[in-house]
């Protein structure tokens, strides 16, 4: 083991990969500890199948142009404004040399996508999807030399003065000290740590799924935390979705998000309808479901559905809940027939006649109902009838370290650290205070992964 590492990163997906990456590219001689096995090494960008992108005409893989400006408005309307213009519009600028980048590094994009996602002019999408892009970066890093220790904890960041001198460390059940001139923390946030989740949601979390890796735990944050580093963002804001009830507690994945929403009536466990479910296109709304779930009692819905709309939205991986009727179907789901069966015909009689189109905001809307639905208001009417139940879908938290434009850690006094950065979830809430922008995620690891990488191979030469 080396004594000295040029840069050590702490972390194992997207946002690790591409800093250790550049790192070494730089000249630095780089360790990457990642806590998870390798068979479940990536994070959550095991789990990822896009990254939103910034383009000024056609590529290969994207149509059209998605300009700095109309990129900007679309998290503008996602976040409400709870964003630091200045790192989201870096970002967003960065994104379009991000494609390239990951190509020279073995990732594979397919032909730009058309149907129900509506992401062929604004997102790429990775051939094989998430686990070909970690495999992707994890064969190019150790190409180049990227030292990787699998199974491996860090417990520590041992912070003196705002210099990380050493890192207490666990690797495969033995404890080891690392130390580095530069070290980036990739670790993502605590959305696995269920503990620390109650203490902003109480006992609502036992019905939270977590999507994604189970070694999100946010030691690395909170110790950073505890330390004098400087938070940023709102401990009960997370990227939270609707997934499928029958999901597993941890690491369902991507395939268990349920994008049968805008076409339907999604109602609680009274068959009461609670939201507009045909507010925008899915990829600016979906974030919001799960929230909206996690509210509701026991943090269950339940989206129905005629047999029109089922071939509008890619399904899950269960099966789906059929009926011949409304009331049968809400047998199926627990429901009150009779309290569905009301909801679904006052539902009918609000809706207004129309064009339906579901490539597009369609405007055909319910009237006199609260709450309205202003799109996508189609009769449900056609059976067989279907249902989904809901649960809410954790993908990761947005309480993180404060970086600056070069993703060095702010400390509480407001001065940077000396050589501490940072990159990918554990940073995000920098940039999304609230909502979510579909691939925004691994836009943000994937820039400041880069960003990080750089200027940590930088602090460790000088």
């Amino acid at each position: 083991m080396n004594p000295l590492w040029d840069v050590v990163v702490v972390g194992g997906g997207n946002a690790a990969l591409t800093a250790a990456i550049t790192a070494r590219e730089a000249g630095a001689s780089v360790l990457l500890l990642e806590h998870a096995p390798r068979a479940m090494r990536g994070g959550n960008s095991r789990h990822t199948r896009n990254l939103r992108a910034m383009h000024a005409a056609p590529t290969a893989v994207l149509t059209e142009a998605y300009l700095e400006d109309e990129y900007w408005d679309d998290l503008l309307r996602v976040t409400g404004g709870d964003t630091d213009e200045k790192l989201a519009r870096l970002t967003i600028r960065a994104t379009a040399e991000a494609l390239p980048f990951m190509a020279r590094c073995g990732v594979r994009f397919q032909p730009s996508l058309t149907g129900t996602l509506n992401l062929s002019r604004t997102n790429a999408f990775f051939l094989g999807g998430g686990k070909a892009l970690v495999n992707a970066y994890y064969a190019t890093a150790e190409r180049l030399g990227v030292a990787v220790l699998y199974d491996t904890e860090v417990e520590e960041v041992r912070l003196e003065d705002g210099f990380v001198r050493a890192l207490k460390v666990t690797s495969k059940g033995f404890p080891l000290e690392v130390r580095a001139k530069a070290v980036v923390v990739s670790s993502g946030g605590f959305q696995a740590n269920i503990e620390w989740m109650r203490e902003y949601w109480g006992d609502a979390v036992d019905n939270f799924r977590i999507r994604g890796t189970p070694y999100a735990t946010g030691r690395v944050l909170k110790n950073l935390l505890g330390q004098g580093v400087a938070s940023v963002g709102d401990p009960t804001q997370c990227h939270a979705v609707a997934i499928d009830a029958r999901a597993p507690k941890f690491d369902g994945g991507i395939v268990t998000r349920l994008d049968c929403v805008p076409y339907s009536i999604v109602v609680n466990q009274s068959a009461e309808r609670f939201h507009d479910e045909g507010q925008d296109v899915w990829p600016k709304r979906y974030a919001i479901w799960g929230r909206l779930v996690a509210q509701q009692p026991d943090q269950i819905a339940y989206s129905i559905i005629d047999s029109r709309s089922r071939t509008l939205f890619m399904p899950s991986v269960f099966p789906a809940i059929e009926a011949p009727t409304i009331g049968e179907l809400a047998g199926r789901l627990g429901l009150d027939p009779a309290a569905l069966q009301a909801t679904v015909a006052r539902f009918n009689a609000a809706c207004q006649p129309g064009p339906f189109d579901a490539s597009r905001l369609d405007g055909v809307h319910t009237d006199g109902l609260d709450p309205p639905k202003t799109n996508w208001a189609r009769p449900i009417a056609e059976p067989p009838f279907i249902g989904y139940p809901l649960r809410p879908g954790i993908t990761f938290t947005y309480l993180g370290v404060r970086v600056d434009e070069n993703a060095r850690v702010m400390m509480q006094d407001g001065r940077p650290a000396g050589n501490l950065f940072a990159s990918g979830e554990i940073m995000a809430g920098s940039i999304l205070g609230r909502g979510y922008l579909a691939g925004f995620g691994m836009s943000i690891g994937t820039v400041f992964g880069r960003i990080a990488g750089r200027e940590a191979a930088r602090n460790a030469k000088n």
